[in-house]
């Protein structure tokens, strides 16, 4: 049939169909007998990330179950088995399975829960997901919903596909990794063991694509990160009246312990994966800093360096030593009272060639002098993932393909994120994203307006399936 005459013959129905069923009746039968327009995999993706930026996944009190429930109906829609189980109430994580064949099972792993967001400080709704500008707004855009995302329309890809695996493919998307990840990933590893049944690779959060400000393209994927050791020091003294003080007191001693802290730091130090991260950064660095990226285990050497590249970069000089930030402080809670008992707390991030037994140790001596106590409210297991697997492989082999000119950087990262949970049970994990965003956006992450290019995310989405499917087809 011609297609104008088709055209003409179905506005023909629609006409007479309208008169005699009322145009509301009409948009039903339409819905129901008519088939949708095509979507692509990406538009889905977007449709997706927008639904899931408006459900309020805050860490506190985070309530991630109704992550669970979000992601359990598109599973139920496509006939897709899953499990989830609640770490403590509202605290929920889901998993689920494609299965394939033999070979050690690669795990896509998420956490479903974000940073709080002041609405005073954004020009949206933190919870709107809404598309402006190009970009699709909402606490969680990058950090991590929009990886959640991806990860998911590649599964789905995978499971509508129905081709064989050489792998089972499992989707996690788990609770709590911004405050520490153990109602998350650390509770599923010990209670539910299985998910993570015969699991070889892991791909995580931590690395993306990045557009410098010289318009280069850089896939960084992290390969491990600073071990967080998360301290307590407390004195205990004689306590009194604030108009007669004794030479020492509870407050004296942490805060002669804090000074103790803030005056000493650790020596700098490059171990491997640093110097290939900072080796890789200075084939595009300014010219003033090229030269000491190239060689940092002398550079660090050089009078004056490190406090140049700490005003420089923050987050680069945190990779030469082990630090430890003064974070929180707790004292009388009346002023003209001595307390018999105060305490501060300091988080340290230590380089993952260290055990932490030692550093804690180190901490200990540093500070004897003031005679606190030092306690460890939280510490984890060193570990580094080398890059001799078929997933980063096939990062670097697709990321050249279809983004000529660019390259892959092993990074280092100085905070952490639930990697450091799989990594101790024996899993290569990786975290990536092939998604590219530009150096000034990066600022947002757990900032204000918080957003992603719409056009990066849909070509993330194209990206992560092509290299998924590198691994998992023979």
């Amino acid at each position: 049939m011609h297609k104008d005459f088709a055209m003409g013959l179905g506005n023909t129905v629609i006409r007479k169909l309208t008169r005699s069923l009322g145009r509301g009746s009409l948009a039903v039968l339409l819905a129901t007998a008519l088939p949708a327009a095509a979507q692509t995999l990406d538009d889905e993706a977007v449709d997706w990330l927008q639904a899931f930026l408006k459900i309020d996944t805050i860490n506190p009190p985070g309530n991630e179950s109704r992550a669970v429930d979000f992601y359990s109906k598109i599973f139920d829609a496509e006939g897709i088995s899953w499990q989830s189980a609640e770490s403590a109430p509202g605290r929920g994580n889901i998993w689920a399975r494609i299965e394939g064949g033999d070979e050690p099972a690669l795990i896509l792993l998420q956490h479903t829960d974000v940073v709080p967001a002041d609405p005073k400080y954004w020009t949206t709704d933190p919870l709107s997901g809404e598309i402006r500008d190009g970009y699709i707004w909402g606490r969680g855009a990058i950090d991590m919903k929009g990886t959640g995302v991806t990860q998911l329309a590649t599964f789905l890809s995978l499971h509508r596909a129905g081709k064989p695996l050489n792998r089972d493919v499992v989707f996690v998307a788990t609770a709590d990794e911004e405050a520490g990840g153990l109602y998350g990933a650390g509770w599923l590893l010990k209670n539910h063991p299985e998910v993570f049944d015969n699991a070889g690779l892991l791909l995580n959060e931590g690395g993306s694509g990045r557009l410098t400000a010289k318009g280069e393209t850089i896939f960084s994927v992290e390969l491990t990160q600073k071990v967080p050791v998360w301290l307590r020091l407390t004195a205990i003294d004689r306590p009194g009246h604030g108009s007669m003080p004794y030479p020492t007191s509870s407050v004296t001693r942490v805060v002669q312990a804090m000074e103790i802290m803030r005056t000493n730091p650790f020596p700098a130090r490059i171990i491997p994966p640093v110097d290939a991260m900072f080796r890789s950064i200075a084939q595009s660095a300014e010219p003033e800093w090229a030269p000491s990226f190239a060689n940092m285990a002398e550079s660090i050497e050089e009078p004056g360096f490190l406090k140049r590249l700490q005003d420089f970069s923050p987050p680069m000089h945190a990779l030469t030593r082990d630090t430890c930030s003064i974070t929180r402080l707790s004292a009388s809670n009346k002023i003209n009272v001595v307390p018999p008992e105060s305490w501060g707390e300091i988080d340290c991030r230590i380089l993952p060639d260290k055990a932490v037994d030692t550093f804690v140790e180190e901490v200990r001596e540093l500070v004897a002098p003031s005679g606190v106590e030092v306690e460890v409210l939280m510490a984890f297991s060193p570990a580094i993932t080398d890059t001799g697997s078929r997933l980063y492989s096939a990062i670097t082999d697709i990321t050249a393909e279809r983004h000529p000119g660019s390259r892959v950087m092993p990074s280092v990262s100085a905070g952490f994120t639930d990697s450091h949970f799989t990594r101790d049970a024996g899993i290569a994990s990786y975290g990536f994203t092939p998604t590219i965003i530009p150096e000034a956006e990066m600022v947002r992450i757990h900032g204000n307006d918080e957003r992603i290019s719409e056009a990066a995310f849909r070509a993330g989405v194209d990206d992560h399936l092509a290299i998924i499917e590198a691994v998992v087809y023979d």
